[in-house]
């Protein structure tokens, strides 16, 4: 295995070397050549992302899946080939994908903790990548992911924060950066996923066998299986994930951050905790808090699982508040709310609603497959998926520590230690992050 990957890696640097143009290193030398993906990880989102790039105007094929639970991986296989009329290649060990000469791109839709390696490993295996959100799991590995990319410029890596391919959110970002809405000090962003009921506690069991646990569990630490943590509700563990603050947070956060210009933060509050779930039935806390103090402004989180109804009555959404009114944006459009003039003895401007133009996923994929095919320009590099999943991973940090963190962006530290202690997470021993 070790000598293999050696290879892998060599093969890559090998063929890098020999100077071919920006994305046409194992793709497509123009729009008309068929791109071959193959997909990690194929339960949900990773699969919606394959249906996507197998739009028939793309000139895609899906040449092999992967997945280490065996009955998803057959139900999926299966629905490729019902799609497309042609069976994909099948596989437990995502190396074996990497190693497949046919593959030119990687979907990777598997559990957070996983997303840094894979997306390192098929980088230097010569494959471009699209990696599902949060691009990574700590501030580490999101800093070795956009090494990783440096060091493959012939390559492309596209983030899936699909609302970077969505029109209507740069639309209203540019109404807050015209100042419209007069001096922005406080945005608020959320997201409330109004679940009915509290998961349940469940005992550790043994996994099924119909799945690869080992392989599931890769460089988290090692654990009895239980079904609580397994599929869908990884999200909810820190091993694995970061709860809603990461799985929403980067997509809200990001324009959050975008319309206001803003870097890294000055200081991090924390608020919330489990209050729905009894204990053991989940990890990361079913309602949460994050301020985030920047120079002239400041930036609040907030998300709970249970609540569906958040503020100005939208399940999910940003808010830019001005002094002359708030712009509210979600995924189904955005509204512009002005506040009184007492000198103008009504209000500063018109409301304004737009709904949303219907773009984002598909737009996203074939960003992508342009570069692939054309070079160019993406809409959601490793730089954009690594500020966002930083920002995101900092307001769980203070929320682990239990207090207010201070960041020092010259030295790319936090001033307190038990908070630099979850810059890096502790992988098991068969597992290391990739050198760069």
């Amino acid at each position: 295995m070790t000598n293999r990957r050696k290879f892998i890696k060599q093969s890559a640097i090998a063929t890098a070397a020999v100077g071919v143009a920006p994305g046409l290193l194992n793709a497509c030398a123009s729009p008309a050549e068929q791109v071959n993906v193959a997909l990690i990880g194929c339960r949900s989102m990773g699969f919606s992302n394959l249906r996507s790039f197998l739009r028939e105007e793309n000139n895609v094929a899906c040449v092999a899946l992967c997945d280490v639970d065996s009955n998803v991986l057959e139900k999926r296989a299966a629905e490729v080939e019902k799609m497309t009329g042609k069976r994909p290649h099948t596989y437990a060990d995502f190396r074996d994908v990497l190693d497949n000469k046919e593959v030119h791109a990687v979907i990777i839709g598997t559990p957070d903790h996983w997303h840094a390696i894979m997306m390192m490993m098929a980088l230097d295996a010569g494959k471009h990548v699209y990696v599902e959100k949060p691009m990574g799991h700590s501030i580490e590995e999101c800093n070795a992911m956009v090494a990783a990319q440096a060091k493959h410029p012939e390559l492309y890596c596209q983030v899936g924060m699909w609302q970077r391919s969505s029109k209507h959110w740069f639309e209203a970002s540019e109404i807050v950066k015209s100042g419209l809405l007069g001096d922005v000090h406080l945005v608020k962003a959320w997201i409330y996923k109004g679940y009915d009921t509290a998961y349940p506690v469940m005992e550790d069991s043994i996994a099924p066998d119909y799945v690869d646990y080992d392989m599931w569990l890769g460089p988290a630490p090692k654990r009895p299986f239980n079904m609580n943590r397994f599929h869908y509700n990884f999200r909810w563990w820190w091993d694995y994930a970061g709860g809603a603050m990461t799985d929403w947070g980067v997509h809200l956060l990001d324009f959050a951050l975008y319309a206001m210009d803003a870097d890294m933060p000055e200081s991090i509050s924390p608020g919330g905790g489990i209050f729905y779930h009894k204990p053991g039935a989940i990890e990361t806390p079913d309602i949460q808090q994050a301020i985030y103090q920047y120079p002239k402004h400041t930036m609040i989180w907030e998300c709970g699982l249970n609540p569906g109804i958040g503020p100005y009555q939208k399940a999910h959404g940003i808010a830019f508040v001005g002094q002359k009114g708030t712009l509210v944006v979600t995924r189904s459009g955005y509204e512009i709310l002005p506040d009184h003039s007492s000198e103008l003895k009504g209000p500063f401007f018109e409301a304004k609603a737009r709904k949303e133009y219907g773009d984002g996923l598909d737009e996203h994929v074939q960003n992508l497959l342009s570069c692939i095919r054309k070079g160019g320009t993406l809409n959601a590099p490793v730089e954009v998926g690594a500020k966002t999943a930083i920002v995101s991973e900092m307001g769980n940090m203070a929320y682990r520590v239990g207090q207010r963190i201070y960041w020092n962006n010259g030295a790319q530290s936090f001033n307190e230690a038990a908070a630099n202690d979850l810059m890096k997470l502790n992988y098991n021993k068969d597992w290391q992050l990739p050198k760069v």
